[in-house]
């Protein structure tokens, strides 16, 4: 999926304006007044391109890229080791959260506003070159833009509830010191956006630049996490018999380097954060990425209930199957692709070199998916060729969300077991068909369902979301045990997330949410 966007090396001008180098900078990461947007950079059709790559490389900033699927470490999924970069995540998880928490929670209110601020920067100057880009191609790169402009709103609705919205840059401080907005007025204007989109981007396969199929795949999430289950189905639908997306043929490849680089396995991918080759995940402060991070440092280990949610290859739990099921035998194949099982060794499939883990595991488990076992043996050394593509959307999420969608609509019918026996039948996994039988009310399939999407997305970052959407994170999350004797605490007010005591004291007009004060 290599594209001429994906290895960025910006002009310094552009990085002045798009790249920041702190995660503690000013407020919402405002440009000195001699920055491009006043120097009329915005004038030509390679101005504009060098802009739109400054707003997608934005994505590489820390949950919006790679280290996404560390919200994973907020959930019954996996425990999350100390991280350097997202600090207090497990802190999190005891229920330690408040407006001076810093940390994790901190950059996942900055860098979604960094990527908005922009953004508005472009759109606020594209026009500048409309006489010498064709009309049709200006909006495409207004779609673009209003995509991650959606994509990071919707982030930031979910995680703080209300948060103030900015529409146009701003170029001076006091008009970016605004009142929250509604969370109704947050989705409406990211439902403006997102059909702006799809009404403007290409409807071709995905290859780098969002593609109309994006902007759907993304809306059906927003309407599904609305409970507008009827639109929901009509837009994840509408992907459907579109035929742009199908699943890979290769589920472990699909999250791997050399996979995400072969047509018949990204053809499932509908929208991602790029890396490269000289544009790895990170370089700073110490090299890192996907591999390092998972197989030699195990920052997110597994946890064991998780794994024993898998069931049997003959459609089974492990504890009503005949079948023998020591050391994780006649599982789903899904689970030897996502982590690496107890007395399971790592090879490097070519030299036969046992991986070292400096970093044992507590839960007995370690994530294998993103790790690429022919890089054993994995150190910081090899950290540098970390450059797999983050997935923030795929084909078989938008027909788990149809198949969800449509049996909260109108109950079990043919296209809703349809969707998820696609998603079991992949080529690799081959699961059973679900028994229509058993699971022939929407209470019961609505069960099913959720531990498909908790399988089949398995560390993907999604599952933290899923569970507040699903408003059943108390349920789910309260007493877990996590390491030690520290169990997990869940609270209502935690479905939202405290504003940093910074940002309040920046801003007079923005309020902390109500439980935090």
């Amino acid at each position: 999926m290599k594209n001429k966007y994906k290895i960025l090396r910006l002009p310094i001008i552009i990085l002045l304006v798009f790249i920041s180098t702190s995660c503690e900078s000013d407020f919402l990461d405002k440009n000195p007044l001699d920055s491009v947007s006043s120097q009329g950079f915005w004038n030509t059709k390679a101005d504009v391109e060098t802009g739109l790559a400054g707003v997608y490389s934005r994505l590489q900033q820390n949950f919006l890229g790679y280290e996404r699927i560390y919200f994973e470490g907020l959930t019954d999924n996996a425990y999350c080791e100390i991280n350097f970069n997202q600090r207090y995540i497990f802190e999190m998880t005891l229920g330690n959260i408040s407006p001076s928490t810093g940390g994790a929670i901190n950059n996942m209110y900055s860098s979604p506003y960094r990527a908005i601020t922009s953004c508005n920067l472009f759109l606020d100057n594209v026009d500048n070159a409309k006489d010498n880009i064709l009309p049709a191609q200006l909006d495409i790169y207004k779609a673009e833009v209003r995509f991650i402009r959606a994509l990071c709103y919707f982030d930031l609705v979910q995680l703080f509830g209300e948060v103030p919205v900015y529409k146009k840059y701003f170029t001076k401080i006091e008009e970016g010191k605004i009142a929250k907005s509604s969370k109704a007025e947050i989705y409406t204007f990211i439902e403006e956006d997102l059909n702006f989109a799809i009404a403007k981007l290409p409807d071709t396969k995905y290859s780098g630049h969002a593609v109309k199929g994006s902007a759907q795949a993304l809306l059906g999430r927003v309407l599904l996490t609305q409970e507008k289950w009827p639109e929901a189905a009509t837009v994840l639908n509408d992907i459907i018999i579109g035929l742009k997306f199908q699943l890979s043929n290769s589920y472990k490849d699909l999250f791997l380097i050399d996979g995400q680089a072969n047509a018949a396995v990204n053809r499932e991918i509908m929208f991602s954060t790029n890396y490269a080759l000289g544009n790895p995940q990170r370089l700073s402060p110490q090299s890192a990425g996907y591999e390092v991070e998972m197989a030699n440092w195990a920052l997110l280990q597994p946890f064991k209930d998780f794994a024993d949610s898998y069931q049997m290859t003959d459609g089974n739990s492990s504890s009503t199957s005949p079948l023998d099921n020591t050391n994780y035998a006649n599982r789903d194949p899904r689970l030897g692709m996502t982590m690496k099982l107890p007395n399971e060794t790592w090879k490097n499939p070519t030299t036969q070199v046992s991986q070292i883990i400096d970093n044992p595991s507590i839960t007995g488990f370690i994530m294998e998916k993103y790790v690429d076992l022919s890089k054993i043996p994995i150190s910081g050394a090899t950290a540098p060729t970390s450059h797999q593509d983050y997935i923030h959307l795929r084909y078989a999420d938008v027909l788990l969300m149809y198949a969800e969608a449509k049996n909260e609509a109108t109950g079990p019918d043919g296209t809703v077991y349809s969707a998820i026996n696609e998603v079991r039948a992949r080529a690799t996994v081959n699961m059973p068909a679900v028994v229509q039988a058993d699971y022939n009310t929407k209470e019961l399939l609505r069960e099913y369902i959720r531990n498909e999407r908790r399988v089949e997305l398995a560390m993907e970052g999604l599952r933290y979301f899923d569970l507040k959407r699903w408003k059943i994170a108390e349920a789910k999350l309260n007493g877990v045990s996590t390491v030690g004797t520290q169990p997990m605490q869940f609270l209502p007010k935690h479905y939202y997330l405290p504003l940093a005591q910074s940002e309040i004291d920046r801003n007079p007009k923005l309020e902390q949410n109500l439980d935090y004060k």
